[in-house]
Formats: structure tokens, C-alpha cells, sequence
């Protein structure tokens, strides 16, 4: 009993491990299931992610590309090979003619083929025979009529493709007539002809990138031998606004890291001056018949005017380039906006990601007819003119461009010289113009004065003509009002242009000369006042340099803690006056013959911050005041980064017109205000 009983137990037991073996190994099996599971979301999402990470690499790359494509938009657009007109000319390569199957003759039947079958007697053999023949001849027709058919057809392709050949060649000779026609117009200085020639040189360059604009309008001044054009530039969104993009693994998205706006704003200058120096580069080296002694180039944006709202041409770039300036330029190792604005006196926008315009030297639409020239073969000496003649003359000059203008009479004119009338629709009108025939600077006051008698009168437009040249007060004060502001040098090119004759100075040559300029020749109100503001606690300090180029005149030119002016005094600090924090006092007529610039440049004090750098210096600009401290603009400047200690703010910069403009600075020196210095000249021991 007790055995049965055992042996019924062992077989129960061995049947629960047995049991009990099964359920682990499913148990396992699930394990196992859910390990692989696991294992394959792990390396799917691990792939996944991969994938991602390597678009996000992938994006960073074009972006990398973007920006270095622009950066050596210049270079690679100098080796591309000069334009020629022989490349406009087209071949009388015409196809040959393809028949197809129409060029093989239909075959012909064999008789061969056609053999009589069966027939045992004599009369099935004929009859046969006779059927044999019949097929062989219905056939024979057949092929042919075919053969006919193949033959006509041919002859009609033949004859179509002699006439579409024929055609092909008629268009391309008068094609190739066409570009010699243009080619002989240039070689005469036709402008019609100048003007399709260069064209087709910047539309047909393949230096651009894709997307670069290429819209154009121009003009060519035969008797100056320049080329005048309007030319369109890429817009502020050209320069990526990303500089990376990031995969973020958490929220399984990307991200993209933003590109530092000073470097997107420096970038986009750069590219800008690029572009202008590159459409200076193609025309100059298209000129195979040696048309152009100067080519004055205005770049602009389509876009939205800030002042207006409505869709405009904005005008972010201008330069007036001799041929003979450029040439001896090597554009492959120039700073583009140095190049530009030292190299060539060119003007670009500050801000041109704010559409902030500058004002052309000229356009297309200012290339008149030449009229007959004013006094004969004389080239009055302007200084020296009698003052009633010099209102005549410029009287002249708003005829000659196509107005109706009359001097005043002497006595209650109200500050009015010459009445003109401008009839172009729209932007046409009522225009007064005074006269001013000074040698030294029109101080600011005679533009205030002007712009009260355009209120009076109820003008369009108030227009001030002068011998000498503005200050940055006047230019300031005019920014944004209906006046236009016209000196000496301008002037003068106006006259030459539409076929007057004037010249400034005792020399034979038409050239204006620059007026005189010394302390003493300076009006005592003539000055301005530079009002800096900055926002952060850094303690900096504000010095200006007096340069020619990139060298300071002297040490004794450079004002700064030590050194309150200059010699000439012409540049002084002044204490600041709330909400400046500090000030310069500016008479820019009596600064020193040789200086083109005056710089303005900030540096961390490092007696007060000795650890400090530049980065908690931003929000900065430069008030410019009048004699009255009268606020005329607000100019911004270049704000501070970490590791720097010195910074160049911006420089007032003179045209050859002998006016001033600002122009945006931005180097920043990591030695501090010595590193800045020895860069300018000034050797500090």
C-alpha cells in the first residue's frame, strides 16, 4: 500500500516539476520576448536618434556653407573669366537631318518567293503558276506604291527641315549681326549700346549665388566716359539668422542656435560691399573697347521704406569708381567695407539690416541729353563769379535738367534765389533755392533758415547750393526733410554733366578744390558736440583719434584723459553733461588739412574695473549736438564683447565733397586701450 502510495506521489510530483518547468520556461521565453523587445526600441530609438543627430549635423553643414559662400562671394567671383562680347556670339551648328525609318527604301518583293504550289496535273500546275505570279505582282504594286509614298515623305521632311535650317541660320546671323552692331556701338560710345553691352556682362556672370537678385538699371554719360547704374542687392535675410541646430533628444525636436546679431549685421555689411565690389569688378574688366574712365554704382534693396511703409528701392550702398582708383586695387586681399568706403570714398549704409538709406551720387535718370555749354569755351572760376551771374548760373543748371527756374529779385525774395518748378508727376513741385558762394563750411544755421522758408512758401522741396561744402550738423538737421543739400564738388560735376562749365579754384582743371581749413577760418559757433551714452556699470573711458588712413596725425592728436585737445584745438573734451556720460567738442572745419577721419574709440578704465571687459558695455550712441546743445540725431554705435577691453566706436569720415559722415566702427582689441593705439601709430612704452 505504502509503495502504490509512493509511487503515486513520485508520478504526481514529477508531473508538477514537469508543470512547474513548463511555466518557467515561458516565463523565460517572456523574459526573453520582452528583452528583445526592449533591445530592438532601444536600438530603434537609438537609430532614430542617430538619424536625427545627423540631420541636425547635416543642416549645421549647410548653413556653415551658406556663410562661407557669402564670406568668399568677392574671390570666387574674381576667377571667374572676364566677359567678352565673342561669348554672346551663337554657331550655325544645325542637327543634321534624322529620317528614321524613312531613310531605308521599302524592300522589294522576290520572285524567288513566289513558287506555284501543288498541282499534280498539268492544268492545276498552270493554274498555280498563274496564282504565284498574281501575289507576286499584287505585292510588287504594293511595295511600290510604298516605295512612292516613303520617297514623297522624305522629300517632305527634306524640305522642312531645309526651312527650319534655313530659319535656324537666318536667326543666328542676325543674332551675331545684333551683338556686332552692339560690339561697333560700344567701340563709338553709343549709350544705348554701353548700356546693353554691360548689362548682358552682369546677367550673363555665373559669380553669383543662387537667389542673388540681378535687377539693373542704367545709363551711360558719354561725354564723361561713365557708366551710371542702379543695381539690386540681397536683403538682410541673405545671412542666415541660425548659426547651428542642436537635435533635442528629450523633446525629440530640433533647435536652432541663433546667430550672434552683431556678427549676422557685420556679415551682411560685408556681403553688401562684396557685392557692390564685385559688379565693379565684372564691368571694368567687360570693357574690351575701353569705354569706361568711371562707373558710379548705387546699390539698393526692394523692400518696405521704414518711413513710408510702401514698397520702395532702397538705397543701402553708393560709390563713384575710377577706372584707374580700381584697377589698382587687388580685390582678392581687401577688407571689402575698408575697400569700399576708404579705397574708393564710398558710402555704406550703418545699418543696412534697418534700411537705413544713404543718398545716391548719381542715378540713371540724372544722365540728360547734353545742352549747349554756358559761356563758351571759358571755365569760370565759381569763387570769382559776380554774385548775380553765380544765381544765373545755377538758374541754367535747373533748365538744364529739365525745370523751369528763374532768379529772384534782389530785395524781398525772402531767402529765395531761384524759383523752380519741377514737372514730373508725382514726385514733382515747387522748389526754392538758395545760394551760397562761401569758401569755408555753410554752417548749419543757413540749412535751419532754408527749411523755414520751404514751410512759409509751401514748397516741395528746398534745395541749397554751395561753393564750399556741410558740416554733420547739416546733414543731420536735412535727414528726413524735403531739402537736398548740393556742395561745391557736386556742384560743379552737375555742371559738367549737363554741359554748363564752372570750376572751383585758380587751376586750369575742373576739379573742385577744397576749401581752406584752419581754426582761424572756422566761424566761432561752427562746432558740434559728441554726447555719449552708454547703458552698464563698467567704467570706460571715451578718447578720439584725429587719423589720416588708419595712422593717427600725432600723439599730440590723440585726446583722451591724459591730453584734453588737440593743438589746433579743433578737438577738445568737454565735461559730460547728463545724460551723457562723457562728451567731445568737434569743430570739423577747423580740423587739420591732412585728416580725413576723426575716430572715436572706447576702452575699460583700468584703474577703476582692472578685471573688467567690454561685454557690460551696450545700448551705446552718440548724441550730436548743435553750439545750443540742441540734439540733431542719434547715432548707434558698436557695443562691447567679452574678453575685449578696448573697442572702436565708429569714425567721421570726409568725402571728397568735404563733407563728413559717420560710419559704423566695431574692432575690438583684447589689449586694451594700448593694443588699440600702437594699431593707430602712437608708440607706448
Amino acid at each position: 500500500m505504502s509503495r502504490r502510495s509512493a509511487g503515486f506521489v513520485g508520478a504526481w510530483a514529477e508531473m508538477q516539476r514537469q508543470q512547474q518547468r513548463q511555466v518557467e520556461a515561458e516565463a523565460r521565453q517572456r523574459r526573453e520576448e520582452a528583452r528583445q523587445a526592449r533591445e530592438y526600441q532601444r536600438l530603434a530609438a537609438q537609430g532614430h536618434r542617430e538619424y536625427r543627430q545627423a540631420e541636425a549635423r547635416r543642416r549645421t553643414e549647410e548653413l556653415e556653407a551658406q556663410v562661407a559662400a557669402l564670406q568668399s562671394l568677392l574671390t570666387t567671383g574674381c576667377q571667374a573669366p572676364a566677359f567678352r562680347s565673342s561669348s554672346l556670339m551663337r554657331a550655325e551648328d544645325i542637327p543634321p537631318l534624322d529620317p528614321g525609318p524613312l531613310a531605308w527604301p521599302v524592300r522589294m518583293p522576290d520572285p524567288n518567293q513566289y513558287q506555284a504550289q501543288g498541282g499534280w496535273t498539268t492544268g492545276q500546275r498552270a493554274r498555280a503558276q498563274a496564282e504565284a505570279r498574281a501575289r507576286f505582282e499584287q505585292d510588287w504594286h504594293a511595295a511600290q506604291v510604298a516605295e512612292a509614298q516613303r520617297q514623297e515623305q522624305l522629300a517632305a521632311l527634306r524640305r522642312d527641315h531645309d526651312q527650319r535650317a534655313e530659319s535656324q541660320r537666318a536667326e543666328v546671323r542676325r543674332h551675331n549681326a545684333g551683338v556686332v552692331e552692339v560690339a561697333e556701338g560700344v567701340r563709338r560710345g553709343d549709350p544705348d549700346s554701353v548700356v546693353e553691352y554691360f548689362s548682358a556682362a552682369l546677367y550673363a556672370s555665373t559669380a553669383w549665388p543662387e537667389g542673388f537678385p540681378r535687377q539693373v538699371a542704367a545709363a551711360y554719360d558719354a561725354a564723361g566716359r561713365q557708366l551710371v547704374l542702379d543695381w539690386e542687392l540681397p536683403g538682410y535675410g541673405v545671412v542666415p539668422e541660425a548659426k547651428s541646430v542642436k537635435y533635442m533628444y528629450g523633446q525629440d525636436q530640433f533647435k536652432d542656435t541663433a546667430r550672434p546679431v552683431t556678427q549676422r549685421r557685420a556679415l551682411y555689411r560685408e556681403v553688401l560691399a562684396q557685392s557692390v565690389l564685385l559688379v565693379l569688378h565684372q564691368l571694368f574688366t567687360a570693357d574690351e573697347y575701353g569705354v569706361l574712365d568711371s562707373v558710379a554704382l548705387n546699390g539698393f534693396v526692394d523692400a518696405h521704406d521704414p518711413a513710408t511703409g510702401r514698397r520702395a528701392c532702397v538705397f543701402l550702398v553708393t560709390v563713384m569708381a575710377p577706372r584707374a582708383a580700381f584697377t589698382d586695387l587687388h580685390l582678392e586681399q581687401v577688407d571689402p567695407v575698408s575697400c569700399l568706403t576708404d579705397a574708393l570714398r564710398g558710402q555704406i549704409s550703418g545699418r543696412p539690416d534697418q534700411l537705413t538709406a544713404v543718398r545716391p551720387s548719381r542715378q540713371p535718370q540724372d544722365v540728360g541729353s547734353p545742352v549747349a555749354a554756358h559761356g563758351g569755351d571759358h571755365e569760370p572760376n565759381l569763387y570769382d563769379m559776380d554774385p548775380i551771374a553765380f544765381e544765373s548760373l545755377v538758374a541754367d543748371l535747373f533748365r538744364a535738367m529739365g525745370m523751369q527756374a528763374v532768379t529772384t529779385q534782389r530785395s524781398n525774395d525772402g531767402g529765395v534765389d531761384v524759383d523752380a518748378m519741377d514737372p514730373t508727376p508725382i514726385r514733382g513741385g515747387k522748389i526754392v533755392v538758395q545760394v551760397k558762394r562761401y569758401r569755408n563750411t555753410v554752417p548749419p544755421t543757413a540749412v535751419r533758415d532754408l527749411y523755414g522758408t520751404v514751410q512759409d512758401v509751401g514748397a516741395n522741396k528746398g534745395v541749397l547750393v554751395t561753393t564750399s561744402g556741410f558740416g554733420p550738423g547739416s546733414h543731420t538737421f536735412a535727414r528726413g526733410k524735403p531739402l537736398e543739400l548740393i556742395p561745391g564738388g557736386e556742384l560743379v560735376d552737375l555742371l559738367h554733366r549737363h554741359g554748363l562749365r564752372g570750376r572751383l579754384g585758380d587751376e586750369g582743371a575742373a576739379a573742385p578744390a577744397q576749401p581752406a581749413r584752419s581754426s582761424a577760418a572756422a566761424p566761432a559757433d561752427d562746432y558740434n558736440v559728441l554726447g555719449m551714452t552708454w547703458s552698464g556699470n563698467v567704467a570706460v573711458d571715451v578718447c578720439a583719434l584725429v587719423c589720416r588712413g588708419g595712422r593717427v596725425l600725432s600723439e599730440d592728436h590723440f585726446v583722451f584723459f591724459n591730453n584734453a585737445q588737440t593743438p589746433d584745438g579743433s578737438v577738445r573734451a568737454l565735461p559730460a553733461a547728463e545724460p551723457d556720460k562723457a562728451a567731445m567738442r568737434v569743430a570739423f572745419d577747423a580740423l587739420p588739412e591732412a585728416a580725413d577721419r576723426l575716430v572715436l574709440v572706447a576702452a575699460v578704465d583700468p584703474e577703476v574695473n582692472p578685471e573688467a571687459d567690454l561685454s557690460g558695455f551696450t545700448d551705446a550712441h552718440i548724441r550730436l549736438l548743435d553750439p545750443t546743445m540742441t540734439e540733431l540725431d542719434l547715432l548707434e554705435v558698436s557695443e562691447g564683447r567679452t574678453r575685449e577691453t578696448a573697442l572702436v566706436l565708429g569714425s567721421f569720415r570726409r568725402r571728397p565733397s568735404g563733407d563728413w559722415d559717420f560710419v559704423l566702427g566695431g574692432k575690438g582689441y583684447t589689449g586694451g586701450l594700448e593694443q588699440l593705439v600702437r594699431d593707430y601709430g602712437i608708440d607706448v612704452e
